[in-house]
């Protein structure tokens, strides 16, 4: 008994290795199926402007020669996605991704996942992004049939709690870079006090982007199709993709902060503030 117990746990050790390899490759599948490497060269596009943002409003004379070169280095595609990936596909686990690939895989999932992207690399534009913002300040609090289903899908994926959080976080994660790179002094209570006095602010702008956002993204998009999205994000496999997601994308954006706020530091160290 203690030797087929013993080939029992080998047997069951050797199938859990050769099904980790296929559940990581159907992760990666689904990454590939969500857009996830387009999304990353917007969100670098975004951060590229961001840096040019903040080297305006934060840096003396705009920072140095340096100062781009610094910014691209910190939203390299490349290490961008493969923590992303990294941490997708571990968060994800042995989560069956069948139904998430059968469905964006099908013309309405492929269309929305197309739909988004566009829309994020749309709003990178000043102008677009003040119409859909003002496109959903019109519409917020009426009962817009399209407003409507966008707001359950907001709701059944937590996206708006999550998208808070993350952005207090990523805070967060910039004035310990200050600190740690000489130049702040504060503590983590001081930090945190301030980060959560953002709060307020943080909310109110974010649920306009999103909400802006979706609605753009969603517009031409089959009440139909958007309805099976909704009911999608709601089965066990759904959240676990959403878990995955903000998991992947929180803890890149908390790295990309920290750096951000080293960088931002180590700039205003050297013109000897």
């Amino acid at each position: 008994m203690i030797l087929n117990r013993a080939l029992a746990l080998a047997t069951g050790i050797a199938l859990s290795l050769f099904a980790l390899p296929a559940a990581a490759n159907q992760a990666r599948d689904l990454m590939n199926a969500l857009g996830l490497p387009q999304i990353i060269e917007v969100m670098r596009d975004e951060g590229l402007a961001y840096g040019k943002e903040l080297s305006d409003t934060m840096l003396p004379g705009g920072g140095d020669s340096t100062w781009p070169d610094t910014v691209s280095r910190i939203y390299d595609k490349q290490t961008m996605t493969e923590e992303v990936e990294s941490l997708f596909v571990e968060t994800l686990g042995d989560t069956d991704l069948d139904p998430l690939l059968t469905f964006f895989n099908t013309p309405g999932g492929k269309r929305l996942v197309q739909l988004e992207i566009s829309a994020r690399r749309a709003m990178l534009d000043k102008g677009v992004e003040d119409g859909a913002r003002e496109a959903f300040r019109r519409l917020d609090g009426t009962a817009d049939a399209r407003l409507a289903l966008v707001s359950a899908f907001v709701e059944v994926n937590d996206l708006l709690e999550s998208n808070v959080v993350g952005a207090l976080n990523a805070s967060y994660q910039f004035y310990r870079g200050m600190v740690e790179g000489g130049a702040l002094e504060m503590g983590e209570a001081d930090i945190l006090t301030d980060v959560w006095a953002q709060e307020p602010e943080t909310r109110a702008d974010t649920r306009e982007w999103l909400f802006g956002f979706l609605l753009m993204a969603y517009g031409p998009v089959s009440e139909e199709t958007l309805a099976d999205y909704i009911a999608l994000s709601s089965t066990e496999e759904g959240r676990a993709m959403n878990r995955a997601l903000f998991a992947a994308f929180n803890q890149m954006y908390d790295d990309i902060s920290y750096g951000l706020g080293l960088a931002v530091a180590r700039q205003l160290q050297g013109q000897d503030l």
